[in-house]
């Protein structure tokens, strides 16, 4: 991705607990974006969170969840954000989905020094 191109950021808020094809869910999505070509993908584990139905999850020691917030983030251009949304309302059955519009300031990996 060239530097300062427009991008979109997708977030989707699911629980750790959450499977898909026998899987759990965020790495089936990890999975998927990787064979779709993404540029890259990111899960990231919350410590405590609620989502709709208001129940608290949270990695403390009085109360040990099994079922953390759980956040995958890929960035990708708008074009193919769009293309991969009607089979993440087919997986994904219960969580949040959220994007935005970002600029990308740099895009390399380690490789690219060498």
């Amino acid at each position: 991705m060239e530097k300062n191109a427009k991008a979109v950021l997708l977030r989707i808020y699911i629980g750790e607990s959450d499977r898909y094809e026998g899987k759990p869910l965020y790495r089936y999505l990890v999975e998927l974006f990787r064979k779709e070509g993404f540029y890259g993908t990111t899960v990231l584990r919350g410590i405590t969170g609620f989502g709709m139905t208001s129940r608290i999850h949270s990695h403390s020691i009085l109360r040990l969840s099994t079922d953390l917030p759980v956040v995958v983030e890929v960035v990708d251009s708008r074009e193919k954000i769009e293309q991969i949304k009607p089979a993440l309302e087919e997986i994904i059955s219960g969580g949040l989905v959220t994007e935005e519009e970002v600029t990308i300031c740099f895009y390399r990996s380690d490789e690219d020094e060498a």
